[in-house]
């Protein structure tokens, strides 16, 4: 089982695609589902479920994300992507085969006549890197459809011991909220500056201000704000008539985010009326925080025993749509660790298959036979 998943890994890293578009890969992993007993759907664009009705009154289901990213390989594997300027560079490849090679185990537990204690449900899903497959998925109730009551997930983690699985119970990781700042001035020629409405000026003033503020939170509140584009202006000799902030505002707690959305908006108006522009703050809806279920974590720690878990100190500010489903039903995500690599999202990000995709296999069959 963990050699064809194995080689399902090294397919799928060939054949990398974007968004929702995943003819190849869903052409793919459908195939590879097949010939298991379980029913297919094709619930949204990009998707495959695969469910295995063993007569119970409960479902637990099992995520993976398909997507690739825009990214050039530089890894030099002999299964490189064939698809230039496109890379399974967050181990989406990974988190697909583990789930293919589960529901092949969990296919062989039902012949042999293991009574599993769930009907069980694989979510093949799209978008995770873009705008959200999870969201859609769940809109469309494939969770009520089934009687889904819980949901497992993983990623792949550099940097974490290899083979090794962690997480945290509450907050694992963040919502996420991209920012952009527009700024509309008035432009002249530097000789009349007093004439005119400096968009730059504005725009940097609010900047500093949104730093200033957030930077100085109590050490305690969880939240980054940065900054990583500003375009503003034509000519080096004209006051700027417009210009453009665009930062990520990353946060655990609503109320934190509210909160910090309300002072920039503030401060936005504020500036407008000292410098004499027009300030707009847009916030996108991003993804919630990856909140993990406390009561279904203890649980699966009591059930493992003296092969808990990592405990993470402190959760990470990346984000994830996986959080989409843990607002329907009680999940746990995990971070599955693949040693010292590359970081995600790297031309150079490679790891182990031999040894991660059968410890990821492992584990999950254990979480499919909870309690």
């Amino acid at each position: 089982m963990t050699s064809d998943a194995i080689a399902h890994r090294r397919a799928l890293h060939q054949i990398p695609e974007l968004d929702d578009e995943l003819p190849e890969t869903l052409a793919y992993v459908t195939r590879a589902l097949e010939p298991l007993g379980a029913e297919l759907s094709h619930p949204i664009k990009g998707s495959v479920c695969a469910y295995f009705d063993v007569g119970a009154k409960e479902t637990v289901a099992f995520r993976a994300d398909m997507d690739a990213l825009p990214v050039t390989e530089c890894t030099g594997l002999f299964f490189a992507s064939g698809k230039p300027g496109r890379m399974h560079a967050c181990g989406h490849d990974g988190h697909t085969a583990i789930a293919l090679g589960l529901a092949a185990e969990t296919s062989r537990m039902i012949k042999d006549g293991v009574q599993l204690p769930r009907n069980v449900l694989f979510v093949f899903q799209p978008a995770e890197e873009t705008t959200g497959g999870a969201e859609r998925l769940v809109d469309a109730g494939i969770f009520e459809k089934y009687g889904v009551t819980r949901i497992f997930g993983l990623h792949l983690w550099p940097n974490l011991p290899e083979a090794t699985v962690w997480s945290r119970p509450g907050p694992l990781m963040a919502r996420s909220n991209e920012v952009t700042l527009t700024v509309t001035g008035k432009s002249v020629h530097v000789s009349r500056a007093a004439e005119g409405h400096d968009a730059l000026r504005a725009a940097m003033a609010w900047t500093q201000a949104a730093y200033d503020y957030v930077e100085g939170m109590p050490a305690h509140v969880r939240r980054t704000l940065q900054f990583g584009r500003l375009v503003s202006g034509t000519v080096r000799n004209a006051v700027a008539g417009e210009a453009r902030v665009e930062g990520t505002l990353r946060t655990y707690e609503e109320d934190t985010a509210q909160t910090i959305r309300e002072t920039l908006k503030n401060n936005a108006k504020a500036i407008a009326e000292s410098t004499g522009c027009t300030l707009d703050v847009h916030y996108s809806t991003g993804y919630p925080a990856v909140w993990n279920n406390e009561a279904l974590f203890e649980t699966v720690q009591a059930d493992l025993g003296d092969d808990r878990v990592g405990e993470l100190a402190d959760p990470v500010l990346a984000a994830e749509d996986f959080s989409f489903y843990q607002r329907r039903v009680p999940g746990v995500f995990f971070f599955l660790g693949v040693g010292q690599t590359a970081e995600l999202h790297s031309p150079h990000f490679c790891w182990n298959d031999e040894v991660v995709i059968p410890a990821g296999i492992a584990f999950m069959k254990k979480m499919m036979t909870l309690p």
